[in-house]
């Protein structure tokens, strides 16, 4: 049955047979395009310890959050600037989110889709207590909680838009064990992928007093989880691109994991130079030679650092599009249960 055959309406709302409505896959995509720049923008905040730049939540300096003066936020300093435009930001995710369960409680069928949408809303909620209480508290540890809960809110709103669209309801699942394999394999790179964001994290969020065992033990565990990832990931990418695993789509998708956990060992590297100026063969070069003053927080070493967090973020948002993917495809056991039938066209 093609789309045009497939499609019914009930007053305004465009209903396909299968139970897919367009909306709450819409506004899923919204919330997260949305949380990945909230992530860059967090990822600075870090970069450029902004943190305690506004001392005060939820307002801001005694303003109301929204109605703070422009002027002040657009021509002061920067750390304020980017401390407020991540307040403005999270704020913007948190409506969206409200939205999103709004969306999936009036057009979703399914009765499981109503308990995800709201644990995204706790989530957006809890996250936004949490950097609050970094702020009031003064706590350097709630910041590296902080940093680290994003990440998996990213990944999750990425699985949301998965289970929201029209691929899904139309996708028919190969039930059985016979691809345990697979399953396991992009659930490991989930995992790893999760486990370097907070090791990335407690790296930098180091308190203070922390010991220069604590730091030892803290790079060579991300170290170690580097190495591991890079081995799963390129196994699992490798196995999407040369394997038939439900439809082309997976084939692109082992190609941008591919290259995404390229670009983080690079941007990892490149952020260990720049920051540490270490191995010192490599400052030397010619290419590296004319940042041999660089500074503290300064815009080069910035850049690559928050990009280095962000596209760690990016990774695992991929790794679970592909994990929920794989599962659907082989496993089928989040199969639609509608709350209603949806009528047919009118014959």
């Amino acid at each position: 049955m093609n789309e045009k055959a497939s499609r019914s309406t009930t007053g305004k709302d465009e209903v396909l047979l299968d139970g897919y409505r367009p909306w709450p896959h819409r506004w899923a995509l919204l919330v997260a395009w949305t949380t990945f720049p909230l992530i860059w923008v967090g990822g600075l905040v870090t970069t450029y310890d902004a943190g305690m730049a506004v001392p005060d939540w939820p307002g801001t300096f005694g303003y109301n959050l929204f109605l703070y003066p422009w002027q002040t936020w657009l021509f002061g300093p920067w750390d304020l600037f980017l401390e407020h435009k991540h307040r403005l930001l999270a704020s913007l995710v948190g409506f969206l989110t409200i939205g999103l369960v709004i969306v999936v409680y009036r057009q979703d069928q399914r009765r499981w889709m109503r308990p995800l949408a709201v644990w995204a809303l706790v989530a957006v909620i809890a996250q936004g207590g949490l950097g609050g209480a970094r702020v009031l508290l003064v706590e350097r540890q709630l910041a590296m909680l902080h940093g680290s809960i994003g990440p998996g809110f990213f990944a999750y709103c990425v699985a949301l838009c998965v289970v929201t669209s029209r691929w899904w309801h139309q996708q028919k699942a190969t039930p059985g064990d016979a691809n345990g394999f697979q399953r396991v394999s992009v659930l490991a790179v989930v995992v790893l992928a999760y486990i370097q964001l907070v090791l990335g994290a407690l790296l930098r969020h180091v308190p203070e007093a922390a010991s220069t065992m604590y730091f030892e033990v803290a790079v060579w565990s991300h170290l170690i989880g580097a190495g591991l990832l890079l081995g799963t990931a390129s196994f699992v990418a490798i196995l999407m691109i040369r394997g038939p695993v439900g439809d082309a789509s997976f084939r692109w998708l082992g190609w941008v994991l591919l290259l995404l956990v390229g670009a983080q060992i690079a941007f990892g590297c490149a952020t260990w130079v720049m920051k540490y100026h270490w191995p010192t063969f490599v400052v030397q070069t010619p290419i590296t030679r004319i940042y041999a003053l660089i500074e503290a927080q300064g815009m080069l070493q910035s850049v690559i650092a928050t990009a280095h967090a962000a596209n760690g973020s990016l990774l695992l948002g991929v790794a679970v599009l592909l994990a929920v993917r794989v599962l659907r495809v082989y496993r089928g056991s989040l199969d639609p249960k509608p709350l209603a039938a949806v009528a047919a066209p009118a014959g």
